[in-house]
């Protein structure tokens, strides 16, 4: 059975959604780049099968450097700001992680994949100095026992021999502590199991089944895509320059480009296809890309791959209102995902944050629109946004 596609709300009450909460969302958003939050930003939000806000404000290029002596942003002549649109592709960086956990369910579903099998039953040099028993769950919900990450950016020509010589900080399975390390393990996990690259898995497997055409690896036209950092070292552990179209995480450009934590570029749009493909139970259109069982154990707490019921990004999509179940991400970029399969709601925000230089993360903007989001809910009977596929 062919799902509906999204589509354009009329207006946000028929989508099921109050429009004062999102004019009252749009104007948050706005106020972003002015305050310093960021430089630019998209937010899209949705009921059902419809899209009833998308927005875009700021700019995807504003600054020619970073400044260290002032502590601000070096600014290019004026005529050379440009603004963010809608179809901006912006540096997903952890987001990335949720497609590496959709590539492994397709492999779980396939049977070559086993959730509960030591992650070295597949690549046997990842089981040195303590690894042997970390399984590709723990790997998945960040319970194996791995610091968040290593210096692979300090070793580009080998850096998967950091991995390989990696002990456990804690017993695997003992504790939870989020870590870039499990989807780069995850990835060699992928990529030995089928022979082939993760980012020819999530292009087969995911975006070209769902149409997600401005969803790719980089590097990406500069043109099409939002800046970001001006990487120099002391504040960025690589002497990079001004990135814009190319992966900002230091580690994943240390592994090609390509990697289970980082990498991926995309649109607010494509986005939203993966939301709405997530909340009927990984069909749309006509793609189907995974069963409902497996969305089902992707989101299910504490999730695969996804955090599930986190208000301090989730606001008040989290909590009693989403019976805990609401589900996603944030990337160190500045960009995030919400779903909620109890309201069939989804939030993306696309920002980029760290256009001139990284700052401390504040989270605050994230729950704020989720929270808008929330708020707009319609309840009652008749509500369109929620109506069936």
């Amino acid at each position: 059975m062919a799902h509906a596609r999204l589509r354009s709300a009329a207006t946000p009450e028929s989508a099921g959604l109050r429009a004062p909460e999102l004019a009252a969302l749009t104007e948050e958003i706005d106020a972003l780049p002015l305050r310093g939050w960021c430089a630019g930003a998209v937010v899209l939000a949705g009921r059902g099968r419809y899209v009833a806000l998308e927005h875009a404000t700021g700019w995807a290029v504003r600054y020619a450097s970073y400044d260290p002596e002032s502590g601000g942003g070096v600014e290019l002549p004026r005529e050379q700001w440009q603004p963010v649109t809608p179809d901006t592709r912006f540096d997903l960086a952890s987001l990335t992680k949720l497609f590496t956990a959709l590539a492994a369910m397709q492999q779980c579903e396939r049977g070559a994949l086993e959730l509960d099998r030591a992650a070295a039953g597949y690549v046997p040099e990842f089981g040195a100095h303590g690894k042997a028993h970390i399984t590709v769950r723990q790997l998945l919900t960040h319970t194996s026992g791995l610091r968040p990450e290593l210096p692979f950016y300090e070793r580009p020509s080998d850096p998967l021999t950091l991995l390989w010589d990696e002990r456990p900080v804690t017993a695997p399975g003992s504790t939870y502590a989020y870590s870039d390390l499990n989807l780069i393990a995850l990835q060699q996990v992928l990529e030995r199991l089928t022979g082939r690259g993760l980012d020819t898995l999530v292009r087969e497997g995911i975006t070209e089944p769902l149409g997600m055409r401005r969803t790719t690896y980089g590097p990406v036209p500069p043109e099409s895509a939002a800046a970001t950092e001006d990487q120099r070292r002391p504040w960025a552990k690589a002497d990079r320059g001004m990135l814009r179209g190319t992966v900002h995480d230091e580690n994943a450009w240390a592994l090609g480009g390509v990697a289970g934590h980082a990498g991926l570029f995309a649109t607010a749009a494509d986005l939203a296809v993966l939301c709405r493909t997530l909340l009927t139970g990984g069909a749309y259109g006509p793609a189907r890309v995974l069963t409902a069982s497996s969305v089902a154990r992707l989101l299910a707490p504490p999730g695969l791959g996804f955090a599930v019921d986190q208000p301090w990004f989730m606001g008040e999509l989290a909590g009693a209102r989403s019976e805990g179940r609401a589900a996603g991400h944030t990337g160190f970029t500045g960009t995030s995902l919400v779903l909620d399969p109890v309201t069939d709601t989804f939030l993306i925000l696309l920002a980029n944050t760290v256009h001139p230089v990284r700052r401390p993360p504040d989270n605050g903007p994230r729950a704020a629109a989720a929270t808008r989001l929330a708020r707009s809910v319609q309840e009652g009977p008749g509500v369109r946004g929620r109506s069936a596929p």
